[in-house]
């Protein structure tokens, strides 16, 4: 059952044909939204998603890091939907390492996605929202942006610095009617996640998910759950803020 809690609004969500993104995709256009949904390349995925959603959707293939493909998928969106309501920044990269042995370019493309990327994408749609004095922006970053984990650099900068984004945007248009807040996922069971726990020996990944307080990992649809609430209107006086989706793991002291 579903409560169109987006009816006729447009949502952009990038890197949004898998995983977390994909969830938000279905869950808005089930509530309701028109969405443009994206991705870095046109494959089989975004074919699948295409198929499913039908006119609800549109695709379009642009890489976040570019910021003339981006103004250019929000011109598309407009001219297809409408103006941009609501903006989910899904789309990003793992880059984790040790610092002294990561390159340049390593270090320059996790930052082109992982934040310049979202920053394009607000900086794309923002004055539409300022023109009509509304908007909703949800930015996913992660639990990396507010625990370090050894071994995972230059991933949680990048991570700490959207959320630092949301934060700023957020105050800097709130009294203009755009809202800008942030969802932070622990581990979810993207396609990703359950590759990378079904390479492990069994025992490591009932480790894992022994090591959450509530014994499972996390599902993208309860994410997608989040992002919903947070571009909804029932969420109106909730602005620069971050919300954890970790099952309580951030909080635990010990390992």
């Amino acid at each position: 059952m579903t409560s169109k809690r987006l009816h006729n609004k447009v949502a952009l969500v990038t890197g949004s044909t898998l995983g977390i993104g994909k969830a938000i995709v279905r869950r808005f256009a089930a509530e309701g939204a028109r969405v443009v949904f994206n991705s870095h390349r046109d494959d089989a995925a975004a074919a699948a998603l295409r198929a499913e959603l039908g006119d609800k959707a549109l695709f379009v293939a642009a890489d976040v890091a570019d910021a003339d493909a981006v103004n250019e998928m929000v011109e598309r969106a407009a001219a297809h939907f409408g103006p941009v309501d609501v903006l989910v920044n899904n789309a990003g990269v793992d880059m984790f390492d040790d610092p002294l042995a990561l390159t340049p370019e390593q270090w320059q493309r996790c930052f082109a996605i992982d934040l310049e990327g979202a920053w394009h994408c607000c900086r794309a749609v923002l004055p539409g929202m300022l023109a009509k004095g509304a908007g909703s922006i949800v930015n996913i970053a992660s639990v990396h942006g507010h625990k370090i984990i050894p071994g995972c650099f230059p991933y949680p900068v990048a991570k700490h610095a959207l959320i630092g984004l949301t934060r700023s945007l957020g105050i800097e248009y709130a009294a203009r009617g755009v809202r800008v807040n942030s969802i932070s996922p622990g581990l979810i069971r993207s396609e990703r996640v359950q590759a990378w726990l079904d390479s492990l020996p069994a025992a490591d990944a009932q480790r894992q998910v022994d090591l959450l307080p509530c014994k499972r990992v996390g599902e993208p649809d309860e994410v997608a759950y989040t992002a919903l609430f947070l571009a909804s209107d029932e969420a109106r006086f909730i602005n620069a803020t971050d919300i954890l989706i970790d099952g309580g793991r951030s909080q635990l002291y010990h390992e």
